[in-house]
Order: structure tokens, then sequence, then C-alpha cells
């Protein structure tokens, strides 16, 4: 009985390590976010990271992050932990695009390249409208 309710126990406590989450901000984030004016946010979704496309080292992993779009910038990042930013001074190539329900935001080129795609918690396509009117204020800079 006592393994038993030892077994249970530690399934509870694995499946707690799966609810991780990603969206914490400081406060000094969080003051930019409010005064750039949320758009969209997502908290704790799946995104496929891909590096290196088309090359021999290209791979990808799954990784588990938030992300948020303001009307000035799209940050996706876990916790403080930045994993891609786009702001009117990007000046990298960046563009985003559906997949279905995906939406892919493809940065840089060469040895610089790499893909993040995810399913947003709703609307693909307002999502892809949104991301896209940060990275064309970025071009017209």
């Amino acid at each position: 009985m006592r393994a038993r309710l030892w077994l249970v126990a530690a399934a509870l406590l694995a499946g707690t390590g799966c609810s991780e989450k990603t969206g914490a901000l400081t406060p000094s984030e969080q003051r930019r976010i409010d005064s750039e004016g949320l758009v969209r946010r997502g908290d704790d979704l799946t995104f496929r990271y891909t590096h290196d496309g088309g090359r021999r080292d290209a791979g990808w992993e799954d990784r588990k992050a938030s992300i948020l779009v303001t009307k000035q910038s799209v940050i996706i990042h876990k916790n403080e932990k930045l994993g891609l930013e786009i702001t009117p001074r990007t000046r990298r190539y960046v563009a985003v695009r559906r997949d279905g329900s995906r939406v892919r935001i493809s940065a840089g080129g060469g040895k610089s390249a790499e893909s993040w795609s995810f399913i947003p918690p709703d609307d693909p396509v307002g999502w892809v409208d949104d991301i896209r009117a940060v990275i064309q204020a970025a071009i017209k800079r």
C-alpha cells in the first residue's frame, strides 16, 4: 500500500514539472509593455525553434515560452530569458507567415537564420497581421 502511495505521489510531482510558467516579467519589462500598448499575449506555449535551416548542421527543438505583441515589439521569452525580439530598431531580415493553424516567425539569414513557430491561443490570422505590423514598422525605419 505504501509503495502504491509513493508511486502516486511521484507521478503527481512529475506532472507538476510539466506545468512550468514562462510569462513572468520584471517590473521594468512590465512598464515597457504597458507603455507600448499590449496587443496580444500568449503564455506557456510550445514553440518549435529551428536553427540553420537548409544546412548540414540544422536542428530544431520544442521550447516552452511566451510571446508578447505590442504596437512596437514582438517578444518571445521564457520569463526573463529573451528568445527573440523584434522592434523598430531591428535590422536583420524578419518575416511572418501562417502555416494552417501555426504562425511562423523567421529571422536572420545564413548561419544566423532561425525560426520560431507556434499555435496561437486564438485567431492565427490576427496574430500574423499584428506581428506583420511590427515588422513593417522596422522595415520603414
